[in-house]
């Protein structure tokens, strides 16, 4: 079992670019503000959750240059609290005592795939034909990284993920579907967070694209051809169709979805359980979702959409 870990809050303000306002104490654990104590580190990054700093009993709090301050807590005062408790979370991680590389027996990889420096491989990881594995790479269990797929330094795949299967290509015909043989690669780029159960199908002539500093979270489907620049973010059980292109720092909230050969601009941020259907050119905030309502109320709205489509 690993050792509790403690640090003076003069040492976590220095490492967040953090201002402290109160006493140097030492900190041993990173808490929510309802459950912290006096050894605790908290935060507030929004400011609807400012009268909970009344109440908690968290010996420090990490909070913007907009909150009240008291004698009774001890603040680090940061531009950007959440990041700033993102940076500390790393410190406060329990050490799993993983010995890098690290390939499990169970792993198997074909003779063909190329494996970079320092890279972690867990149990009953598959790497087909023609894979690139770049540096400082995780590889957790149960990931198929199937052919024709590189991958650049320090991405993180989470259990489970399909990454370079086949892309849905089928042409009808008189006697049912002939299969598209799925004939490109998928390309990841460096920093690259890839959750739980995603699949990422290679592309069919032309290349998959996953650019540089992309995160995605779980039950995440990108299909063949598709192009994700860089930074963007897409929450859990999202799904984009073939070909579609996307710009840097898109945003896109769970349960939301792009239909296929769209192209959507860099700065976009599309809200949860919203269906994009045609290009986005513009930059901004985009949401087509209608909070839940009892039938009879959804039946006059409804009727009501009809009519103002009509207009």
């Amino acid at each position: 079992m690993s050792k509790q870990k403690s640090f003076k809050l003069s040492e976590l303000a220095h490492i967040t670019g953090s201002k402290l306002v109160g006493n140097d104490v030492l900190v041993d654990n990173l808490a929510t503000i309802q459950n912290a104590n006096k050894t605790s580190l908290t935060f507030v990054a929004n400011k609807k959750y400012y009268h909970l700093l009344s109440e908690t009993k968290a010996g420090s709090v990490i909070v913007d240059k907009n909150a009240e301050t008291s004698n009774s807590i001890n603040f680090l005062i940061s531009e950007n609290p959440y990041l700033a408790f993102a940076k500390l979370t790393k410190l406060f991680k329990r050490s799993d005592n993983k010995k890098l590389p690290f390939i499990h027996e169970t792993a198997v990889i074909d003779k063909d795939s190329f494996i970079g420096k320092n890279v972690y491989i867990g149990p009953s990881v598959f790497i087909g034909p023609n894979c690139k594995i770049g540096s400082d790479v995780v590889i957790n269990a149960n990931v198929s990284v199937v052919e024709n797929v590189s991958i650049g330094s320090n991405a993180y795949i989470d259990c489970g993920s399909v990454l370079g299967s086949d892309g849905f290509g089928f042409a009808s015909s008189n006697n049912g579907y002939e299969k598209i043989e799925q004939l490109g690669s998928l390309i990841i780029g460096n920093n690259v967070h890839i959750g739980s159960n995603c699949t990422i199908d290679r592309g069919t002539l032309d290349d998959t694209e996953i650019h540089d500093g992309v995160i995605l979270d779980n039950q995440v489907h990108i299909a063949h051809n598709v192009v994700i620049q860089k930074n963007s973010a897409i929450a859990a059980c999202c799904a984009i169709a073939g070909s579609s292109l996307i710009g840097e720092n898109f945003q896109m909230g769970g349960l939301s979805g792009v239909l296929g050969h769209l192209e959507i601009c860099n700065d976009v941020k599309v809200g949860a359980h919203t269906l994009i259907t045609k290009n986005i050119n513009e930059p901004g905030e985009y949401i087509g979702i209608m909070p839940a309502q009892k039938h009879k109320e959804w039946a006059k709205s409804s009727i009501f959409i009809k009519n103002k489509d009509k207009k």
